[in-house]
């Protein structure tokens, strides 16, 4: 009889999973400082496209920059791929890195990462909850960022099609295509900082260390690809990927390029859940 009635209550202490990812972005989504950062990356795109437009205006035929920015002219739809390109030397992974400090370490310091350990819920179940708040508001910001990019780029700038870095023409459909492959290789580099952030934030309460070991990985990275002698550690490097993704411009796409990009941000990604995991597990909070 009391193993009947003690069974429903141990159900109903696990919380069903589904429960606890709302509730989790949730409270992400509520912070002040989450708010304020999608807002300032919302309008990256805006102000750029503002720029480039001003700049094209005024200006008697002298180019606007170098790279992506030369062939945003007239071309709309290549803004929020500026716009997210641009963003990825420091914004996007800032906010990655942010979110991944909130995650655990910000937990810990406001004293609330030890009563969640304690909980019934399982500290492998706790720790994917946290990723999922992680990756799913970055890839809010990622989105946010090409929508905003798209309608700015459109309305400033114009154009009813894409032009290639390759001095081909793509149609509407094919050009919003390439800006959405460039949320998907932005989004999968930012989660992969965002790991290895995670991973320094389940060992330590104090989620400025977090940002600040994040950011000086992506520093030392971008010093150690541009020393001649250390190129042999170029494909190891958390930023090389990130160096690849204006390719998407190009016709026919560098598939091969940026499918190594990936997998290598996949690495990372692995490797950073599974040190998080490992802290998570040995822990006392």
């Amino acid at each position: 009889m009391t193993a009947a009635l003690d069974e429903p209550r141990a159900t109903a202490r696990r919380a069903p999973l589904t429960r606890l990812l709302r509730s989790e972005l949730r409270m992400v989504l509520r912070r002040p400082r989450t708010l304020i950062g999608l807002a300032l990356l919302a309008m990256v795109p805006v102000v750029a496209g503002i720029g480039i437009a001003i700049a094209t205006g005024s200006s008697s035929g002298e180019s606007v920059g170098d790279g992506l920015a030369s062939l945003v002219e007239g071309n709309g739809l290549l803004l929020p791929i500026f716009g997210l390109t641009m963003s990825m030397t420091m914004l996007l992974p800032l906010t990655g890195a942010m979110l991944a400090a909130d995650a655990l370490a910000g937990e810990a310091a406001n004293g609330t990462l030890r009563g969640l350990l304690m909980a019934p819920v399982g500290r492998a179940r706790l720790l994917a909850v946290k990723a999922f708040g992680v990756a799913a508001v970055s890839l809010f910001a990622v989105l946010l960022m090409a929508a905003t990019g798209i309608v700015a780029g459109l309305l400033l700038l114009g154009g009813d099609g894409m032009l290639t870095s390759s001095g081909t023409t793509l149609s509407f459909g094919a050009g919003l295509g390439r800006v959405l492959l460039t949320v998907v290789l932005v989004t999968v580099q930012v989660w992969a900082l965002a790991a290895v952030a995670l991973a320094v934030s389940a060992w330590t309460e104090h989620p400025l260390i977090v940002v600040v070991v994040s950011l000086g990985v992506v520093i030392v990275s971008g010093v150690l690809s541009v020393i001649p002698a250390l190129d042999w550690l170029t494909p190891a490097l958390i930023t090389t990927s990130w160096e690849a993704i204006p390719e998407v411009v190009k016709d026919p796409l560098p598939t091969a390029t940026l499918l190594t990009g990936v997998l290598r941000a996949g690495c990372y990604i692995l490797i950073g859940y599974s040190i998080a995991l490992s802290r998570m597990l040995t822990r006392d909070g």
